[in-house]
């Protein structure tokens, strides 16, 4: 009775995927490492210009600081902006000559009047502090109540790319009533305030932690930006440096749901993706293959 009793359990387990270690699929979510314990609320990721370092940030309540890891997780370099404070840290970016740039442009309740890019002098995990040298200040066309009504919270920003001498800003839709309706500004990579230029109003599909963007990346050839959302990612082509509303928006599901606020291309057909840890979840650093 035995013997009958253990072949059927064996079957089972040889159909059961989980039960096999099997390698991942090339659209799964690929866990690279988890963050260190003490960066729980990761809200931006980019790469020094020679790949070989991870720099991160957290966002609002936490130290005015960019963390370097290595491509394993192990902390290389906190090294504080001296010169500045965390207002809300929301993303880190770096153009194609290496320079890093820290959006404090975080604005859950659509009401700041201090917005700004700040780039700094970042270049090594051998730094001991880093400076703001040129601060971007800018407002974006078209607000005009700080805030606005809750049906038009449209003017919080987690997610920027720097493209050809701008920047340009994906909004986060806070809006009752969320629809996946978000804005696309412009503002100039320049010393100074602007007003940020509208450029495309377009929508995501789904619900809030489908469509609520949290993060961006441009790919090497400028022709590819990825914005991130707790679910899924989405690709935008067919934008010109003056119009997004005619770009094309692939969503791309990630099948798998988390607070994930931090996306960089690694190369051209990989992202790297982090999130914030929660409960039971999420602290870690992944990868995802574009197809």
């Amino acid at each position: 009775m035995l013997r009958f009793l253990i072949l059927p359990v064996l079957f089972l387990l040889s159909c059961n995927p989980k039960a096999q270690n099997s390698p991942a699929k090339e659209d799964e979510l690929k866990i690279q490492f988890p963050l260190p314990k003490k960066l729980k609320e990761v809200s931006g990721i980019t790469l020094s210009k020679d790949k070989k370092t991870i720099w991160v940030i957290e966002d609002r309540g936490n130290k005015n600081a960019v963390y370097g890891l290595s491509d394993k997780g192990d902390m290389l370099a906190k090294v504080p902006v001296e010169n500045t404070e965390n207002t809300d840290w929301e993303d880190i970016i770096s153009d194609s000559q290496g320079n890093i740039y820290i959006g404090d442009f975080g604005n859950n309740d659509n009401n700041r009047t201090d917005l700004a890019i700040l780039k700094t002098d970042l270049t090594s995990t051998a730094q001991t502090t880093t400076k703001v040298v040129q601060t971007t200040k800018f407002h974006y066309q078209g607000q005009t109540e700080f805030p606005p009504k809750k049906s038009n919270l449209l003017y919080d920003c987690e997610a920027f790319v720097e493209m050809d001498g701008n920047f340009y800003l994906f909004t986060k839709n806070r809006s009752k009533g969320f629809d996946g309706t978000f804005l696309v500004f412009q503002v100039p990579n320049k010393e100074g305030d602007f007003e940020a230029k509208l450029i495309g109003t377009l929508k995501l599909q789904g619900g809030y932690n489908d469509a609520a963007i949290t993060s961006a990346t441009i790919n090497s050839t400028k022709d590819k930006i990825v914005l991130l959302t707790h679910k899924n990612v989405h690709v935008l082509t067919g934008f010109t440096t003056d119009n997004f509303n005619s770009a094309k928006i692939q969503k791309i599901p990630l099948n798998h749901n988390s607070q994930k606020e931090a996306i960089v291309f690694l190369d051209d057909k990989t992202l790297m993706i982090a999130d914030e840890k929660g409960k039971d979840e999420g602290g870690n650093v992944y990868t995802f293959s574009l197809k």
